[in-house]
């Protein structure tokens, strides 16, 4: 996917996340960064320095694949090694080198070992590893925990979060995974189609989602189509069926005015059962997923979908009708352009 007019501007020693769907440009452009793929137009500067027309191998960037991409024939210790001989560096720096890098990732021990007697969670440590022995500027991941079950993957998430911390340096890290991105990032940049929708931090990405797209990319909600038909303290915005809410504009910066076409967004965990809140809903639950802390309730309301968390204790059944309602402040009016 090509990329269309992307800016974007990571802070020192912050762990930025370029999340969106599978061909939304982000790889295209994590590989921009790493020298993989030549630009045609712009500049990428490292701290101040147009690096656009280096090479790969002079931008000081480390690397962490999907596949991990190890030298199967080589042990843990040639693999980790083997930026740091291709520098010309000294044995004895190598050898300091590589075992404080295996010691950081929690491999210290298993330097003799091949590729194919490691799990996949120690190979993606070892590729980890890997890319931080060379002591690089800028840190990239690729997708890097595609590739495991879903408990490793909370693990590897906890420990790339505290390497980086702990090593404050500046990382890019590219995924799909919205749960990734939000547990693990200072700043969300959410793309789709070679072009940003949206760049903050998850809570702003999460709780004032400025598109459609965003508010239905990042986690689930229940989504009305309506109008703008009056501005007071809140918005006023009749539904296609007919029900008016009141809302507030996810971005204050932009809100929409009387007549404009708005989606209204609210997330599971702002909806009430039997509640007092202003915005009122009817709809007959036709699926319960029991989730541990909470049960999650799809209901209908017409051809219109409801999604909201409740308490596991209360006794809820399918088809049985109930009321739901949300506040103001937590009901969300999104500006929709003639393209959504």
């Amino acid at each position: 996917m090509a990329l269309d007019n992307v800016t974007l501007k990571i802070a020192d020693k912050e762990l930025y996340t370029l999340l969106g769907p599978s061909g939304c440009g982000k790889t295209t452009f994590l590989r921009s960064l790493a020298g993989f793929e030549l630009v045609d137009s712009g500049k990428i500067l490292f701290d101040g320095i147009d690096v656009t027309l280096e090479p790969a191998h002079k931008r000081n960037t480390g690397m962490v694949f999907q596949n991990y991409a190890l030298w199967p024939h080589m042990t843990v210790f040639e693999n980790v090694a083997y930026g740091l001989k291709i520098r010309r560096k000294t044995k004895n720096e190598i050898d300091q080198r590589v075992r404080n890098a295996l010691n950081m990732v929690k491999l210290g021990g298993l330097e003799k070992r091949t590729p194919h007697q490691l799990s996949g969670g120690q190979q993606q440590r070892v590729a980890l590893a890997r890319a931080l022995v060379i002591n690089p500027e800028v840190l990239l991941f690729d997708e890097p925990l595609s590739n495991l079950d879903a408990k490793l993957r909370l693990e590897m998430r906890a420990e790339i979060k505290r390497i980086q911390r702990d090593l404050g340096i500046t990382t890019a890290y590219v995924t799909h995974d919205q749960e990734e991105a939000m547990s693990i990032s200072d700043r969300i940049a959410i793309m789709r189609q070679g072009k940003v929708m949206q760049i903050g931090s998850p809570k702003d990405i999460y709780f004032k989602p400025e598109n459609p797209f965003v508010a239905d990319f990042i986690g689930q909600g229940t989504f009305f189509k309506g109008k703008v038909t009056g501005q007071d303290y809140f918005l006023s915005v009749t539904l296609e069926n007919g029900t008016i809410v009141k809302a507030v504009p996810s971005d204050p910066s932009m809100p929409p005015k009387t007549g404009d076409e708005v989606l209204v967004a609210i997330r599971p965990e702002n909806f009430q059962l039997n509640g007092k809140a202003e915005n009122k809903f009817e709809c007959t639950i036709y699926h319960i997923s029991f989730l541990g802390k909470t049960q999650r309730v799809q209901g209908k309301m017409g051809d219109l979908t409801v999604i909201l968390e409740a308490d596991p204790d209360i006794p809820l059944e399918v088809d049985k009708r109930v009321e739901v309602c949300a506040e103001p402040e937590h009901t969300l009016a999104i500006k929709l352009t003639e393209k959504q």
